[in-house]
């Protein structure tokens, strides 16, 4: 006869999330997605804001990360600690791209547009 400790609670499973709900999780990540190739597909330089395409990616990439972490993760159910470390993370998540972007914009005006000759008479002079 196996011994059983009254004072042990392994019953426990967890937080239950209807299917339904999940469904629609799901739908909205699927939207998200076309969302994303949409705007991959979209040329921003005809109103002016190239870089438009990136901010609009990275920013709906944030939202199905922040859904998935919220409901498919349970970290919405969970302790508020946890929910602050998540919240954490994406914050230092986005000050690092700020850092990289403000160190790109440093050098961008030195940078040659386009194949012209200029490119080619810098590639031959890195060369030798």
């Amino acid at each position: 006869m196996p011994h059983t400790d009254s004072t042990h609670h392994d019953d426990q499973i967890g937080h239950v999330v209807p299917v339904k709900f999940l469904v629609l999780i799901c739908a909205l990540l699927l939207f998200l997605t076309a969302v994303t190739v949409w705007v991959s597909r979209y040329d921003f330089t005809e109103i002016n804001i190239a870089e438009m395409g990136i901010i609009t990616a990275l920013f709906v990439a944030t939202v199905k990360a922040t859904i998935v972490g919220l409901y498919f993760m349970h970290l919405r159910w969970d302790r508020p600690f946890i929910g602050f470390i998540f919240v954490g993370s994406i914050l230092f998540v986005a000050l690092f791209i700020c850092i990289a972007l403000t160190d790109s914009m440093a050098y961008q005006p030195t940078i040659i547009k386009g194949d012209t000759p200029k490119v080619t008479e810098a590639m031959d002079l890195l060369k030798h």
